[in-house]
C-alpha cells in the first residue's frame, strides 16, 4: 500500500513556515519578549537624545561609576560632626604678605610718668595703691617737709611780710601829722623801703613756687602768717594727647617704691604712673625685608597684627601703619626695628570694696604679636581659607556641594600661606558655588573609606 503526497505550491509552503513560526514562538515566548522589550526601549531613548550623544550603554555606565568614585553623601549629624561650614565662591583681591615678629612695648616718653618729691621731708600719707587706677589731679601723697632752704624761703616771706607791716603802719602814722612837724625826707625814705620790701616779697613768693608749692599754698602763708609744714602731692594732668587718647582716661600706678614714714630726698622718685591708652608695636626685620617694608609705609598699606599665646593666635587686630622705622641695625642680632602705633582699650574695669579703682587695659607691654606685612596686591582672585583645601600628592582638592552630596573637584593653587590659599580662576571652580570651607579634610578621608570598601562582616570570625 501507498501514500501519495499531495504537490503543494509556493504560497502553501510559505503559510505552514509561518504557521510553524508562529508556535515555535508561542512556546518560547517568555524568553525572547523581555529582551525585545529592552531592545526596543533602548532605541526609543536614543531616538530622543540630541545629536552627538553618545549612546554606548557601556559608557554611560563608566561615567556614573566615574562621578560615584568622585562625590560622597553625608548626614546632617555627620556635618555637625565635622565641623562642616559653607562658602561662596566670589572674587576679591589678596594681598601677598610677608610675616615678621613683632611685641607691644611702651611709648618712650609717653606712657610712663615719674612721680618725684619736689623737696626733702617725710611721707606722712600714701592714698593710692599699686595697680591702682586714678584720675588726674587726685591726691597721691602727703609730705612733712624738712627741706632747709624751703624753711628758709618760707621764714624770709614772713619776715618780708611783717616787715613790710611795720613800714605801711609807719607811714600812715607819719602821714597823719601835720605838714611842717615831720620833714618830707622821712616819709619819702618809708616810701623807698616799701618798694624794697614788695620787691623781696614778690621774689620770695616766686622762689616757693619753684620749691613746688602752689599759688594758693604761698597765699596761705601770706594770709595766715604761719610755715607751711606739710605738702600734698597730686596726680598730673594729661599733656599729650593723639587720636587714640582723645578721650578722658585713668592713670594707674605701676611702681610704689616708697613707704609710709620714709624719709626722702627731693627729686626721689614716689610713684610710676602709667598711661597705656596708646601702645607700639615693635616690629624685626632682617636687611632684606626693608624694601618691602619701605613700599609698604610709602603706599599706605594697612599691617595686620596677630597676637599669641603660645603658638595660638587668639586676636587678630587690623588697620595698623608703620609710624616710624629705626635709624640703625643691631650690631648683635642684624635685626632693625620699627615701630606701629597701637591703639588700646579698657578691657576691665572695676571698684574694690575699699574704694580703689582698678582696670585692665586690652593690650599689655610685653605680649607677643606676628605681623603681616604687605607686599603684593592681586586684584579678582579665588581667596579660600586653608581649611578649604585637601592636598593628596600633587593634586589639590575642594569639596563642592552639590544638593545632599559633595563633588571632589581637583583645582589649581596659585599661592598660599599660613592663613589663605588663592585658587586659580581656570574653570575647575565658578563664581556663586558653594564649596566645604571646614571639614574638606574629613569628607575626602571619608571618601577614600567608601572607595576602599566596607568591612568584610565575616572579618574576625572563625567558622
Amino acid at each position: 500500500m501507498s501514500f501519495h503526497i499531495p504537490r503543494l505550491n509556493r504560497w502553501a509552503w510559505a503559510g505552514l513556515f509561518l504557521l510553524a513560526l508562529a508556535g515555535v514562538a508561542g512556546a518560547t515566548g517568555s524568553y525572547w519578549v523581555p529582551w525585545g522589550q529592552k531592545q526596543w526601549a533602548i532605541w526609543f531613548v536614543a531616538k530622543q537624545r540630541p545629536a552627538g550623544e553618545i549612546h554606548d550603554e557601556h559608557t554611560g555606565h563608566q561615567h556614573d561609576a566615574h562621578a560615584e568614585n568622585s562625590s560622597i553623601q553625608l548626614s546632617a549629624n555627620a556635618l555637625k560632626n565635622i565641623g562642616y561650614q559653607p562658602l561662596k565662591i566670589e572674587f576679591s583681591e589678596f594681598i601677598k604678605t610677608v610675616t615678621m615678629p613683632g611685641m607691644v612695648v611702651e611709648r618712650p616718653g609717653r606712657s610712663q610718668l615719674h612721680v618725684t618729691a619736689p623737696l626733702t621731708g617725710l611721707v606722712t600719707k600714701i592714698y593710692p595703691v599699686e595697680g591702682a587706677a586714678l584720675e588726674p589731679g587726685v591726691p597721691l601723697f602727703e609730705m612733712r617737709l624738712t627741706h632747709e632752704e624751703l624753711v628758709a624761703a618760707q621764714r624770709d616771706l614772713l619776715r618780708s611780710v611783717e616787715n613790710l607791716s611795720v613800714v605801711n603802719s609807719e607811714i600812715q602814722r607819719l602821714s597823719s601829722l601835720g605838714e611842717g612837724v615831720v620833714a618830707g625826707k622821712r616819709i619819702l625814705e618809708q616810701e623807698y623801703e616799701k618798694q624794697r620790701l614788695e620787691a623781696s616779697i614778690r621774689a620770695d613768693r616766686e622762689a616757693l613756687r619753684l620749691h613746688g608749692l602752689t599759688k594758693e599754698q604761698v597765699d596761705d602763708i601770706v594770709v595766715n602768717r604761719r610755715l607751711f609744714q606739710t605738702q600734698i602731692i597730686h596726680s598730673p594732668e594729661h599733656t599729650h594727647h593723639s587720636d587714640a587718647c582723645a578721650e578722658d582716661h585713668l592713670f594707674h600706678v605701676q611702681n610704689l617704691p616708697v613707704k609710709l614714714g620714709q624719709h626722702v630726698e627731693a627729686g626721689q622718685v614716689l610713684c610710676v604712673l602709667a598711661d597705656h591708652c596708646e601702645l607700639y608695636i615693635e616690629g624685626r626685620a632682617f636687611e632684606d625685608d626693608m624694601a618691602p617694608l619701605r613700599t609698604a609705609t610709602q603706599e599706605g598699606w594697612e599691617i595686620t597684627a596677630s597676637l599669641m599665646a603660645g603658638s595660638r593666635e587668639v586676636e587678630l587686630v587690623k588697620s595698623l601703619k608703620i609710624k616710624y622705622v629705626a635709624d640703625h641695625v643691631d650690631s648683635q642680632s642684624r635685626v632693625f626695628r620699627f615701630y606701629i602705633n597701637l591703639p588700646n582699650q579698657v578691657a576691665l574695669k572695676q571698684t574694690a570694696p575699699s574704694g580703689h579703682q582698678f582696670l585692665e587695659w586690652r593690650f599689655k607691654p610685653g605680649q607677643r604679636l606676628e605681623l603681616r606685612v604687605p607686599v603684593e596686591h592681586w586684584k579678582n582672585r579665588i581667596v579660600l581659607p586653608v581649611d578649604a583645601v585637601v592636598e593628596e600628592g600633587a593634586e589639590t582638592y575642594l569639596y563642592q556641594q552639590n544638593g545632599d552630596h559633595f563633588v571632589r573637584v581637583a583645582v589649581h593653587v596659585e599661592y598660599r600661606d599660613q592663613k589663605s590659599v588663592v585658587i586659580a580662576n581656570n574653570g575647575a571652580i565658578f563664581q556663586g558655588d558653594i564649596i566645604a570651607a571646614r571639614g574638606a579634610y574629613q569628607m575626602h578621608l571619608a571618601l577614600k573609606n567608601k572607595a576602599v570598601g566596607g568591612v568584610d562582616p565575616h572579618a574576625g570570625h572563625n567558622h
